[in-house]
């Protein structure tokens, strides 16, 4: 449990049937996840190595994110979303300090992920960077 913006969240690291739902309804609201299906959505969740998610006092998921990982060399962090309702409670926050604090991922030497531009001072806050010396981001997208 912790305190934020008044309000006590609880922290889970699994989601049950109608957790995953209310996440699907999250992924639904942001224009970088609402193409997704729930079939799609149950497939990532139980395929990442770390989940977080962030319930308030009425068990309703306000805040999660996912990681895959190698647990030795590379970390990437995926889907962190807040409910629109909490935005600016620190949600974000706490959710990314319980991702870069996990147990599991301690030995881990780098953690990455995408941002849109506007994103870059939250992120920097935790230490994250686009200087990258020599490596550039490549995609290759498939039908």
């Amino acid at each position: 449990m912790c305190l934020l913006g008044g309000e006590e969240m609880r922290i889970t690291y699994q989601l049950n049937e109608n957790q995953m739902k209310q996440l699907h309804e999250l992924y639904k609201q942001e224009w970088w996840t609402q193409d997704r299906s729930l079939e799609e959505t149950q497939k990532v969740v139980r395929h990442s190595q770390v989940i977080i998610a962030m319930l308030d006092e009425k068990d309703v998921l306000v805040g999660f994110v996912r990681v895959l990982t190698d647990y030795t060399f590379k970390a990437m962090i995926f889907d962190l979303i807040v409910s629109s309702k909490y935005r600016g409670e620190g949600i974000g926050k706490s959710l990314l300090d319980l991702v870069l604090g996990h147990k599991s991922l301690d030995l881990v030497k780098h953690f990455e992920l995408y941002c849109l531009e506007e994103m870059n001072g939250f992120y920097k806050q935790f230490g994250f960077s686009r200087e990258l010396g020599k490596l550039n981001l490549m995609r290759v997208e498939k039908d």
